[in-house]
């Protein structure tokens, strides 16, 4: 018979268990992005971003054709890492870039979380080929789109069937804090759900500043 104990599962996130890498996320490819809102796509870009980058974790900033095509990576994720140099590619799959894998090797964590733009080519690539090299692969489905509907569900189906987790950019937020008597990263996290979190953050605001409520009491 099965003991509980008041312990967390292996499977969640932690800011010492995986690499995040966010990929493409540039104004080329968001254009043609039709299967999320672009206000709601760089909300959920950049809540992943600060929280990942809040938190200490270890973070790829990819693009493609940078200066010749795509423009920029979108500011909202920069800024949550000054002075990080972008790795540029020719590959549409990011695991057949060797400078990206290089930094894979070196970061040195079995579990990858992956976001960005499409979600059909510039994440299914990456997903399935570190799958098949003994990689646990997980992937923020809301900080991902498509050219349309279709094109995103089919991509995340597919991942899925692979082995690859979903997971949505609140819930990677959360995750990483997980205990509100966490007091170190309590301001950190409902920080950036505040200016990032859509109605979440505005409850936020709501309570503290009607109540001063706060979790961690």
């Amino acid at each position: 018979m099965a003991t509980a104990t008041a312990t967390p599962s292996k499977t969640l996130l932690d800011p010492t268990n995986h690499t995040l890498i966010m990929i493409d996320f540039q104004s080329q490819m968001a254009f043609a992005t039709k299967s999320i809102d672009a206000v709601l796509l760089r909300n959920n870009a950049a809540l992943v971003a600060h929280g990942a980058s809040g938190f200490k974790v270890p973070t790829i900033l990819t693009t493609v054709a940078e200066k010749s095509f795509s423009g920029p990576m979108f500011s909202e994720i920069v800024d949550a890492y000054p002075g990080q140099a972008m790795l540029d590619r020719t590959s549409m799959n990011t695991w057949e870039d060797a400078p990206v894998i290089a930094r894979v090797n070196e970061i040195g964590r079995g579990r990858i979380v992956l976001a960005g733009l499409w979600t059909g080519v510039c994440i299914v690539g990456p997903a399935l080929s570190a799958l098949d090299q003994g990689f646990e692969v997980y992937f923020i489905s809301d900080a991902c789109g498509d050219v349309s509907s279709e094109a995103h569900e089919r991509a995340v189906t597919r991942m899925v069937e692979a082995g690859a987790v979903p997971m949505t950019s609140l819930q990677y937020l959360l995750e990483l804090q997980r205990d509100w008597a966490r007091s170190e990263t309590y301001d950190l996290t409902t920080g950036i759900a505040k200016k990032f979190g859509g109605s979440y953050g505005l409850g936020i605001i709501y309570a503290k500043t009607m109540f001063g409520a706060s979790e961690g009491h």
